[in-house]
This record gives structure tokens, C-alpha cells and sequence, in this order.
């Protein structure tokens, strides 16, 4: 790994965490673009997986108090089921689905219709919430818009959806370690780094959730979802783009 690619590397890994701490989201898809693109794709989840479980870990330590731990229990039973289904098939995207799925990601959220009700404070919607969101990760290496349509649907407050998505995420990509990393020792040699890259990126992701943070307290709840669509819509057409050129090429 170069000098330049590190510093950069350490650049986008501040940046996106800053929006992140911010929306929630979007700064994992930035970063899940620039590392798939940067790296092979074993490495890219596995770098990803550390840091944004350090990001979304940290965030939700800063918004402990409001964390909805009822939703985060349910959630994860959802998401223990998809890591076991793909763990039996030891799946492993290309750069190019990972980006096709990346962009499309925004668009099917917001295409879901709100009569559905995929409201996760509903019963039985968080096991559902959790299965989904995990095997879209395992795919695209995140999934922060549809696991959004979970929440913006919810009566919670903005800080409660912030804090309640951190700790979902955070298990999520641990989960992501966890199956990147038992495939790395036997189908993913390339997915290795040296260890100094995920010691840098460590207090980066939480620097920049410092940041966010901060930001997150200067806005409202109109804001907060209004700019999270326009942001979403606009990263959805670049990466689709970029898939769809790979392809080609």
C-alpha cells in the first residue's frame, strides 16, 4: 500500500465518517465505492467492516441514552438468520455487483411503497429488518438506505433513530468481519491488509463521529431527512453509473 493511497484512504475515512455522524448513513456508501474501487473486494469488506463498526460503535456510544435496545434484540435475531444462510453458501460479490446493488439501494427504498408499513417499531418488523439489512451488507457491503425505510417511517425522534441504527449497524459489520474473515483464510488471500491500515482508520471514523455529531445537534427533523434523500439519490446515479461502465468495459 503507497503513501498516497494511505493518506487518501485516511481522507475518506474522516469525510465519510463525518456524514455519517450526520445522516446515519450515505458516508458508508461513499466510503464502500471508494474502497471496492481502491481495493479487491475481500479487502474492501474487510476494511470497511472495521471501519465503520469503529464509526457506527463510537456513534452509538455518543447517543447511548437514546438507544432503543427493545428494536436493536429483535433486530439482530433477523440478522443472525441471514449471516448463517450466506455463511452456507460463502457468497462473494465482483466490484461491479457490488456497485449495481450499492446505487440501487436508494432507489428501491424510496420506491417501497409506505402502505407496506415497514414501520420497526411495529411487531415482527425488526427480525425482518434485520435479515434484510444484513444480507444486502454481506452483498454491497452496506445498506443504510434500506434500513432507513425502517426507521424515517417511525415515530422515533431523530437522535433516537441516529443512536438506534448506530447499534444495528455496528453488529451488522461486525457480522461482515466476522464472514469476510473466515472466507479470507481459505477463498480471499488478497482480502489482507497490513495491520497499520486499520489502526489509522480507527480514530479517523471516530473523529469524523465526533464531527457529525455536532452537526446532527444544529439540525431539525426536516432537515435531517430531506437532505438524507437529496444526498442518497445523487451517490445511487453515480454508483450505478460506474457499475453499469464496468460491465461494459
Amino acid at each position: 500500500m503507497t503513501a498516497t493511497l494511505a493518506a487518501v484512504t485516511a481522507l475518506v475515512v474522516l469525510v465519510t465518517a463525518t456524514l455519517s455522524g450526520i445522516f446515519g448513513m450515505a458516508g458508508g456508501m461513499v466510503l464502500m465505492a471508494f474502497l471496492v474501487v481502491a481495493f479487491p473486494v475481500g479487502a474492501a469488506m474487510m476494511l470497511h467492516g472495521v471501519t465503520q463498526a469503529v464509526s457506527n460503535g463510537y456513534r452509538a456510544v455518543i447517543n447511548r441514552r437514546d438507544i432503543v435496545w427493545p428494536l436493536v434484540a429483535t433486530n439482530m435475531a433477523g440478522a443472525a438468520a441471514a449471516l448463517a444462510l450466506f455463511m452456507m453458501v460463502s457468497f462473494v460479490p465482483d466490484e461491479a455487483t457490488v456497485l449495481l446493488v450499492l446505487g440501487a439501494i436508494p432507489f428501491i427504498a424510496f420506491a417501497i411503497p409506505a402502505r407496506w408499513g415497514l414501520d420497526i417499531t411495529k411487531p415482527f418488523v425488526a427480525p425482518v429488518c434485520g435479515f434484510v439489512v444484513t444480507a444486502l451488507t454481506l452483498t454491497a457491503g452496506v445498506a443504510g438506505p434500506i434500513l432507513d425505510v425502517f426507521f424515517v417511517r417511525s415515530p422515533l425522534t431523530r437522535h433516537q433513530i441516529v443512536a438506534t441504527k448506530a447499534v444495528t449497524q455496528t453488529l451488522q459489520h461486525l457480522s461482515k468481519l466476522l464472514y469476510f474473515g473466515v472466507l479470507a483464510a481459505h477463498l480471499l488471500p488478497e482480502a489482507g491488509l497490513p495491520w497499520w491500515v486499520y489502526v489509522m482508520v480507527a480514530p479517523l471514523a471516530m473523529l469524523g463521529t465526533t464531527f457529525g455529531k455536532m452537526l446532527l445537534d444544529r439540525m431539525n427533523d426536516g432537515q435531517f431527512k430531506s437532505w438524507s434523500r437529496y444526498i442518497l439519490f445523487v451517490l445511487g446515479a453515480i454508483l450505478i453509473g460506474r457499475g453499469l461502465m464496468l460491465l461494459v468495459g
